[in-house]
């Protein structure tokens, strides 16, 4: 499948791989140098991929296809063959405590099943209309309360940069919420323009994120007050990169983001001031792509 993405990109597969090793090394490398967060940007990143691989729609195909088994072997395979670049990294930086989290979150994810088999529906501080997050948040609830955890032990061992991860990793998990497009009728019934609907989404992720994010930021804020200019950084750019996976997610609508919008959504990472220019070019593209649905 991966493969014929590449294919439908135009990229030969070996070309591809070859060009993705090269640029994760010089990325990585270029990371370690430059910030002293390095590491927990790195177990950002991959729980971010991790996440993605545990989405609930691809895991129930999975499921259909070949079994409660082996589903979890081939679960099991995905996280370990996404997580090893990143774990052997890790260990060439000495990076151990990282390291030793990340590989047991991987055989966590990919093994354990959150699901409940009660009818019951799950309470969330959302309402009906922002559907991702209402959806969202009660399919990684869990990951909110491993956040929540996270900055308080940054707190009680004097950690800044362990809280500054736990703040990112809650919008990290926003993130995850706009992954997969909407049925077109989902779009369809808004009544305005393509351009107020994109301001309504933006507009309500800033909002609920918030609502997330910030008993983080306020804890943080009261134990570090004297970097508070940094912790509103970081919320800001937490802030606009789930902007930028909103808009390219409608660039590409009704189809998945593609190969090249990701490419730029993982430089963006390494170099937030791109956000700059790929908020607006994806924006535009949006609002194009959204025309035929929205008058």
């Amino acid at each position: 499948m991966i493969n014929r993405r590449f294919e439908d990109a135009g990229i030969h597969p070996g070309l591809a791989y070859f060009l993705l090793v090269i640029l994760f090394l010089g990325l990585s490398i270029y990371l370690f140098e430059k910030t002293e967060f390095a590491q927990y940007f790195y177990l950002l990143f991959a729980i971010i991929i991790l996440g993605n691989l545990s989405e609930t729609r691809r895991t129930e195909f999975l499921k259909i296809c070949f079994g409660d088994e082996k589903l979890k072997e081939i679960r099991l395979l995905e996280n370990i063959t996404c997580a090893v670049p990143f774990l052997i990294f890790l260990v060439y930086k000495q990076c151990f405590i990282s390291a030793t989290l990340l590989a047991i979150l991987t055989i966590i994810l990919a093994l354990v099943n959150f699901r409940t088999s009660l009818n019951y529906t799950m309470w969330t501080p959302f309402s009906k209309r922002p559907f991702e997050f209402t959806v969202g948040f009660r399919n990684t609830f869990y990951l909110f309360f491993i956040a929540y955890a996270l900055a308080a032990i940054a707190v009680s061992v004097n950690n800044f940069n362990l809280g500054v991860f736990s703040m990112l990793f809650v919008f990290a998990i926003t993130l995850s919420f706009y992954s997969n497009p909407e049925k077109e009728y989902f779009v369809w019934i808004h009544n305005v323009n393509a351009t107020k609907f994109l301001l309504s989404k933006i507009s309500t992720a800033v909002l609920f994120s918030a609502v997330l994010a910030m008993p983080v930021a306020i804890l943080l804020g009261i134990f570090f007050y004297q970097k508070i200019g940094i912790i509103l950084l970081f919320f800001c750019t937490g802030w606009a990169f789930l902007t930028c996976v909103l808009v390219g997610k409608y660039a590409a609508y009704p189809d998945e983001m593609n190969l090249i919008q990701g490419i730029f959504l993982a430089l963006s990472l390494w170099f937030p001031p791109l956000l700059i220019l790929l908020i607006p070019f994806l924006f535009i593209k949006s609002k194009n792509r959204l025309r035929y649905l929205l008058k």
